[in-house]
């Protein structure tokens, strides 16, 4: 089963390499990635305390608890799993971009991207589900530039939304 999964993870990943003979495509893309990067979880909640205070204080405290949950299952996964990223698996396969870490499974920036849209959609309703979009976006470009394979977002994407869940109900 292991097998299955690991080649389809090629498969998908081999198959993404073709878009990077579109420089603009590409220029997208790392945008995309870059949003990732930790401002919208610090821009959004911001936005949100602004426009509505006593609002916005509890839900950055539940963001806070969240991401503090969501970094230590990162760095507990990450560093014990140790799932080498693709260029250093697949032969002749290189990344677009450097990688902030070593490893690979789980991706964070998709972990985090989905924790945060799962909790604006939890707080604030339907009116936040454009944030999937984004998540989804972040997690396939993380692909699409090389860094990781298909399963470390779908993985990602699962357990930032776990997590999510599991601090609003709790």
């Amino acid at each position: 089963m292991l097998n299955d999964i690991y080649q389809y993870d090629l498969r998908v990943l081999l198959w993404c390499r073709k878009s990077r003979f579109y420089p603009q495509f590409i220029a997208m893309v790392r945008i995309i990635s870059r949003t990732g990067d930790g401002y919208m979880q610090f821009l959004l909640p911001l936005c949100y305390w602004l426009i509505s205070p006593q609002e916005g204080k509890r839900f950055v405290i539940i963001l806070l608890w969240a991401c503090a949950i969501e970094r230590l299952l990162y760095f507990v996964l990450k560093n014990s799993l140790k799932r080498r990223r693709p260029p250093e698996i697949v032969t002749g396969f290189t990344s677009v971009i450097e990688a902030s870490d070593q490893f690979s499974f789980p991706s964070g920036h998709t972990m985090a991207a989905f924790l945060l849209a799962n909790l604006c959609v939890l707080e604030l309703g339907i009116i936040a589900s454009p944030l999937y979009f984004w998540a989804t976006s972040v997690a396939i470009s993380r692909v699409i530039l090389g860094v990781h394979f298909p399963t470390d977002t779908l993985v990602g994407a699962t357990l930032g939304s776990s997590i999510a869940y599991f601090v609003v109900m709790v």
